[in-house]
């Protein structure tokens, strides 16, 4: 066995290969089977979208009332996560993955039966449950799986469930209830999660280092802080109600959305001053003292926005404005996904030798030209325009979600790698729900711009409106049409074509302020410390690594 905190090749950052979940199994062999529950986790956020009137129209219910099927999932999945640090610790981190992915594939076969929406929504409630844990433990289980020089590849894996999920998410809904029903989109994932269970019972270990931590924990006495628990629960909780319920409900003008919102801001700037001066808090928040942590977090917050932003919002754009099928719109976002497939590997070699920062700036870069790319599109615009459009932004978010998730455990000792794990993905999670109801908002606030300021255009004083009204006329007279018929089918056409070319640029403004966004984001990368890469640690960091190694306790939770 290599020596605690030292691999070959002299990497040092306080790893020790005691808490890999491999044991004396291939490490990969354990990378690909944990990823499967991962990816199935994230696919169910996104799968279900494209079928919500299909579900409306089963239930007898309205739409508003079934977007509560994605609602439900997403408030009980945003509660779970930051609290599956402390689940995993107490229960055993194997033992509580195993229960997570047993819930979630026996809620999954309940959502696939359910007779009536409230049935649904509460099964899509444990489901979220479940689900809420898988993320987090895998992501913890890959950084102590995998020393430094290593992890980056491994990550890579895993970042491929976390992009590519929510891409063929909507394509793969929209097929499978048009060609089946969409009780299907549920009932997949039984033999999937159950083949999960089988291969992680198997497969995966329960480090010897966790089990004495967990025993030591136990005769200490379970220790759970209640207040920071609950403060948590209710501020992610309401916050992910207020950003994925807010344009449905005009925001601000419903009582419902406002009260959310300030018990979310109120709860949540509550649980930071109560975590900071906790002796045992259930999420160390001083983890944010390391600069390479603070800056992880935020720019993994950019990274939900644009990746669930434009997942949605391209698709959408296709079926609102071209009138493509919903199938037809996610098919143009599977050339992104290939590429993710090319990229991602790559991402997590050149992870090893090459600084973060370089390769997120890089990443940045690119993204920003890709949405800049994008703010020429235009009604006359093709399936194949949008798909090398999300081709380009697709290359750029592999070499940013890599480096960014390695660099953030860089600095932080072996027994924060489950609450690490768990705020980045709280944030990623924020950054999709931001991004979601961002679009959404300016996207429904440009339409309506643009709409009035053509219509100030369209009176009968303006010659080049006169004109066109009266040869669309002719031309429906010279079909037959009545004079009367032809000019209210001439307005009628003139008024689609400016609904059309309002929508058209509202798309494109909300290309330009995600460009602007990501540009601002950009200087943020230069704050992050330069990281041991390959085979030439820093001396600090060996000085840090010898250190963990000298301390028999280094993974104990205080």
């Amino acid at each position: 066995m290599a020596e605690r905190g030292k691999q070959p090749g002299g990497d040092f950052d306080g790893w020790t290969p005691e808490r890999s979940a491999a044991g004396d199994r291939s490490p990969w062999l354990i990378a690909t089977i944990i990823s499967i529950s991962a990816f199935m986790e994230v696919l169910d956020t996104a799968i279900a979208n494209v079928s919500l009137r299909h579900i409306a129209g089963a239930t007898s219910s309205s739409y508003d009332e079934a977007t509560w099927v994605l609602t439900s999932y997403l408030i009980a999945n945003a509660i779970v996560i930051p609290l599956s640090s402390w689940l995993s610790d107490v229960v055993g981190r194997k033992r509580y993955y195993m229960i997570s992915v047993a819930l979630f594939t026996v809620a999954s076969l309940c959502c696939g039966l359910a007779p009536n929406l409230p049935v649904l929504i509460l099964a899509r409630i444990v489901q979220g449950i479940g689900g809420g844990g898988l993320q987090p433990v895998t992501q913890a289980m890959l950084v102590d799986t995998f020393p430094p020089n290593k992890r980056g590849q491994a990550l890579a894996l895993y970042g491929l469930t976390v992009i590519l999920a929510p891409t063929i998410g909507p394509v793969l809904g929209g097929s499978i209830t048009d060609r089946f029903s969409w009780h299907w989109i549920f009932l997949i994932n039984v033999p999937i999660g159950a083949a999960a269970l089988l291969l992680v019972q198997a497969f995966v270990a329960e480090p010897r280092a966790l089990q004495e931590e967990r025993k030591r924990r136990l005769r200490r006495g379970i220790r759970l802080d209640f207040t920071g628990m609950a403060l948590i629960a209710v501020g992610l909780g309401f916050l992910e109600l207020t950003m994925d319920r807010g344009q449905r409900d005009d925001w601000f003008s419903s009582s419902l959305i406002l009260s959310s919102a300030v018990i979310a801001t109120v709860a949540l700037a509550a649980f930071a001053v109560w975590e900071w001066f906790h002796s045992e808090p259930l999420l160390d928040v001083k983890m944010f003292k390391q600069r390479n942590f603070a800056v992880a977090n935020l720019v993994m917050l950019i990274v939900g926005v644009i990746l669930f932003g434009t997942t949605q919002f391209i698709p959408q754009m296709l079926q609102e404005v071209l009138g493509y099928t919903a199938t037809s719109a996610g098919l143009a976002m599977t050339l992104g996904g290939a590429v993710t497939l090319i990229a991602m590997p790559v991402a997590g070699l050149l992870s090893n030798k090459v600084q973060p920062r370089v390769l997120m700036g890089f990443a940045l870069v690119v993204e920003a030209l890709a949405l800049w790319n994008m703010t020429h599109f235009d009604i006359n615009m093709t399936l194949q325009d949008a798909a090398l459009g999300r081709l380009w932004q697709a290359l750029g978010i592999p070499f940013l979600f890599v480096p960014l998730t390695n660099a953030a455990y860089v600095g932080l000792p072996p027994s924060r790698s489950s609450q690490a794990s768990a705020m980045l993905n709280v944030s990623r999670n924020l950054g999709g729900s931001i991004g979601i109801s961002l679009v959404q908002t300016l996207l429904e606030t440009r339409r309506q711009f643009h709409q009035s300021r053509f219509s100030e255009i369209l009176e009968p004083l303006n010659p080049s409106y006169a004109a066109g009204l009266d040869q669309i006329t002719q031309t429906l007279k010279a079909q037959g049409i009545s004079a009367v018929e032809a000019g209210q089918a001439a307005l009628g056409q003139i008024y689609q074509a400016v609904l059309e070319q309002a929508s058209m640029q509202a798309f494109i403004d909300c290309f330009w302020v995600l460009m602007i966004f990501v540009a601002c984001v950009f200087p943020t990368v230069f704050l992050l410390k330069k990281s041991p890469t390959g085979d030439a640690p820093r001396e600090k960091s060996s000085a840090r690594g010898r250190e963990t190694s000298r301390a028999p306790h280094a993974g104990v939770a205080r």
